[in-house]
């Protein structure tokens, strides 16, 4: 499912657990890592802690790469994205306040072409896999993604639907039983009153799960999107601490 996976680096604590996150993958899918990282005009140099991060690596057995680039980190990452399954990153970047996250993951989840793994604040299992499921054709893919990811991992999914009107609810939670059903993947639905992020953020305390697969929604353009409509993704980012993978 994954063999290769991107990690950006920018030396603080989030983006470590994020590299941590991604050896534990790693280690599951025997995948390789690239450790990422873009130099921003008088910046510091980054190839030391590239190397650092690639013999962390080898130490756990681990398949290690380096990518040293200058520029927007964002624009970066993406564009060497394009040649692995998945980005990883920390919530919030050195330069970030406490309370969001950072403009490099906002509009990495915007431009990026591949799913963008945005890591909490410790390493997670992800055994216990829920989706954020609003029935469009991003959360569709993000559904397809997660019973993959499942199914390799033994878990039953949490689908979850936020709907103030609980029939018209189920039905579109019923297009999702549909698809797991065929897959033959367990999974449990939830449809609930209140805001998307907050349903999300409390199914899943009360789920314990460990993994969030989401569906990023946007009006795509060249280069830097402006303007761009984004889903719950990024709200939903701030009302949890688990790995959310953002399917574009």
């Amino acid at each position: 499912m994954f063999t290769r996976l991107l990690v950006g680096l920018d030396e603080s604590p989030r983006a470590d657990q994020a590299f941590e996150q991604a050896l534990l993958l790693a280690q599951r899918f025997q995948a390789t890592v690239i450790a990422a990282y873009a130099r921003e005009s008088g910046g510091p140099d980054g190839a030391p802690m590239l190397e650092r991060a690639r013999l962390r690596a080898l130490e756990r057995g681990v398949a290690a790469e380096v990518k040293l680039g200058h520029g927007a980190a964002d624009v970066f990452l993406a564009e060497v994205a394009t040649q692995s399954d998945a980005v990883l990153v920390g919530r919030r970047g050195a330069r970030t306040g406490q309370d969001a996250i950072g403009p490099t993951v906002a509009s990495l989840i915007r431009i990026a072409e591949r799913v963008v793994i945005v890591c909490g604040a410790t390493p997670s299992p992800m055994q216990a896999v829920a989706i954020a499921y609003d029935g469009r054709e991003t959360s569709r893919r993000a559904l397809d993604l997660a019973a993959r990811f499942a199914s390799i991992v033994g878990s039953t999914i949490h689908v979850i639907h936020a709907n103030p009107d609980r029939e018209a609810g189920v039905g579109v939670v019923g297009e999702a039983e549909a698809s797991l059903s065929l897959l033959r993947v367990a999974f449990v639905t939830h449809v609930e009153k209140g805001k998307p992020a907050e349903v999300v953020a409390r199914v899943i305390a009360e789920t314990k799960c460990d993994a969030l697969f989401a569906g990023a929604h946007m009006q795509r353009q060249e280069g830097r999107p402006s303007q761009v409509t984004i889903s719950h993704a990024e709200e939903i980012l701030r009302h949890t601490d688990i790995p959310v993978a953002i399917q574009p």
